[in-house]
């Protein structure tokens, strides 16, 4: 008996993943529950765990190849037997088994219509023979997870192809080409490019500058972090006060938490904030739900178990799903002002940067004052220039008077 190795459930809007590693080789020893191979997705990378104790067997997917949800990775063997398994071939046989040429449109419908309607209307959508899909499904039928796979192999073939020429660069001079070094992109940095750019060309994006003297609140938090850290447990940073200074700002102008869906606008009445962190394998952005719920205590704990998350790889992709507005902290690399881009499909985002004193006018008299400056950029499609200056306005009303976040003003 062997067992497989499957691609387990990625997520909602995930179909599929390249793999990054394998972490044993065939014939090795496996333990049940030891990591085998680990999966790269366009937001999480993940590990497969074995389903079974024995030894790996033949290895289907190999570092590189992307693969769908439910699709075979390889094979467990049990005791020393470390055989290949048969199932790989047997999945092939679909393929490789033709109808006549005037049965075959009525048998890809016959198969699609045995799949369930899901499966059904994908089909018909997308145009692709839900017969030449592989099938993971009891007696061989099409999931609807296969279908989405198999739609978004083909949807991103067409434009990588398309698009090769353009990414082609003129080859280096011999003697710079001996020190160069080529670095295959993770699947996350190559999403991250795409979604980047795809933002910048579909939005008709827009950024407004600020600043909010931050003395206030520094000295709120230089005179509660002690005690605020041995009731908590956690540090109190500034990100709970902006996370709340932006919910309340979001509530007063509704159209900053909103999104377009084609012809409509979608008004969201939950406030889930994104907060972008950078890792070595790229930036990702968890997300605090249900923000205005929380208090400032309760956000600075999410922020810090995201951060924690983010460091060790082990953010999940529910935890990332789901945000109405994003806030950048580029302040804590030393940025003094930056245009952050739209995290698509929200409509704006915040970007924080580096506090730093500089000479403020104060009644009538110079002080140097702890300034931040404050970006938001934000779609002009949805989002006039009144209301995003007023958000962000009220951003800086509410970090300079906190008071008027606890009192919810």
């Amino acid at each position: 008996m062997a067992t497989e190795i499957r691609v387990p459930t990625l997520g909602e809007s995930v179909s599929e993943a390249t793999i990054g590693k394998w972490f044993k080789k065939p014939g090795e020893a496996v333990k049940a529950d030891e990591p085998l191979v680990e999966l790269e997705t366009d937001k999480v990378t993940l590990e497969v765990n074995a389903p079974a104790a024995g030894v790996l067997g033949e290895i289907v997917a190999k570092e590189g190849d992307t693969v769908g949800v439910s699709a075979l990775l390889g094979m467990i063997a049990e005791g020393g037997a470390a055989a290949a398994a048969p199932a790989p071939k047997k999945e092939e046989k679909p393929a490789a088994a033709p109808a006549p040429a005037a049965e075959a449109p009525k048998a890809a419908a016959t198969k699609a219509a045995d799949s369930g309607p899901a499966v059904a209307r994908l089909a018909a959508e997308s145009g692709i023979d839900a017969s030449s899909v592989q099938a993971s499904g009891k007696d061989g039928r099409v999931t609807k997870g296969d279908m989405l796979a198999a739609i978004a192999t083909g949807a991103s073939a067409a434009p990588a192809a398309a698009a090769a020429p353009v990414q082609v660069r003129a080859p280096s001079a011999p003697d710079d080409a001996s020190r160069e070094e080529r670095v295959k992109m993770t699947k996350l940095r190559q999403t991250i490019a795409r979604r980047l750019k795809e933002a910048q060309s579909t939005a008709a994006m827009l950024t407004t500058f600020n600043e909010v003297d931050m003395t206030n609140v520094m000295a709120l938090r230089n005179q509660y972090k002690d005690a605020f850290e041995k009731k908590h447990g956690v540090k109190l940073g500034f990100m709970g006060f902006f996370v709340k200074a932006c919910v309340q700002a979001l509530k007063e102008i509704p159209a900053v938490n909103a999104e377009i869906d084609g012809t409509d606008i979608v008004y969201k009445n939950y406030y889930h904030i994104g907060v972008a962190v950078g890792t070595e394998k790229g930036l990702v952005v968890p997300v605090v739900r249900d923000a205005d719920q929380l208090s400032i205590a309760g956000v600075e704990k999410k922020i810090g178990e995201f951060g924690r998350k983010a460091r060790d790889g082990k953010l999940s992709i529910e935890e990332m799903q789901g945000g109405t507005f994003t806030i950048s902290n580029g302040g804590v690399y030393g940025s003094l002002m930056s245009t952050p881009i739209l995290n698509a499909p929200q409509s704006a985002i915040l970007g924080m940067h580096k506090i730093q004193e500089r000479p403020m006018v104060v009644n009538g008299k110079i002080e140097a004052r702890p300034m931040m400056y404050l970006a938001v950029s934000y779609d002009h499609r949805i989002i006039d220039g009144k209301e995003a200056v007023t958000f962000l306005v009220r951003i800086k009303e509410g970090l300079e008077d906190p008071a008027r976040l606890v009192l919810d003003l």
